[in-house]
């Protein structure tokens, strides 16, 4: 074999040079958060009742208007199924909010409930899935409670966020 040709053939065998792997001190870049349409954000503290619905009129973002919102057990109403009447369905916060915009709205919501000491009792969250808020529509969103919920009945203030997307 000619020595020009073993040379390349043997070059091509080797393996390329492995590099350097960085040094511990490299510094740490933080992954970009990506979205495709910017959100809008706000949140606020407000005083919690238990069962009783919770007037939020003044509460917008970007044309939705959070209307109220109510704290409770889901339950079988009296009479509908008496094998059901002591059945409870979950824990929720019920949102309701208007589009008083002139666009659709895309809103997702978080809602944290603490005690006097400002502990935390439970979160919920929720928002739309499917589909939009219309302009003018009224929707109703129901936030639910898991795992640790024993002791949102005893809350005295709550956090509400809400991102909108058009």
């Amino acid at each position: 074999m000619h020595p020009l040709i073993f040379a390349t053939l043997l070059g091509l065998a080797q393996a390329p040079p492995v590099p350097a792997p960085a040094p511990a001190t490299a510094p740490v870049v933080a992954a970009q958060n990506v979205t495709a349409t910017p959100l809008s954000f706000y949140s606020e503290s407000f005083p919690f009742q238990w069962d009783r619905m919770i007037p939020l009129t003044s509460t917008q973002l970007d044309g939705l208007k959070v209307n109220s919102i109510f704290f409770n057990k889901r339950a079988m109403k009296p009479g509908a199924f008496n094998f059901l009447k002591d059945a409870e369905f979950g824990t929720r916060a019920q949102v309701e909010v208007t589009n008083t915009g002139k666009v659709p709205k895309i809103p997702g919501f978080a809602v944290a409930v603490l005690d006097k000491d400002g502990r935390l009792l439970g979160v919920a969250t929720g928002g739309t899935k499917v589909g939009t808020i219309k302009p003018g529509e009224t929707e109703t969103f129901d936030l639910n409670f898991t795992q640790v919920k024993e002791r949102l009945a005893s809350g005295v203030k709550f956090l509400l966020a809400i991102e909108l997307r058009n």
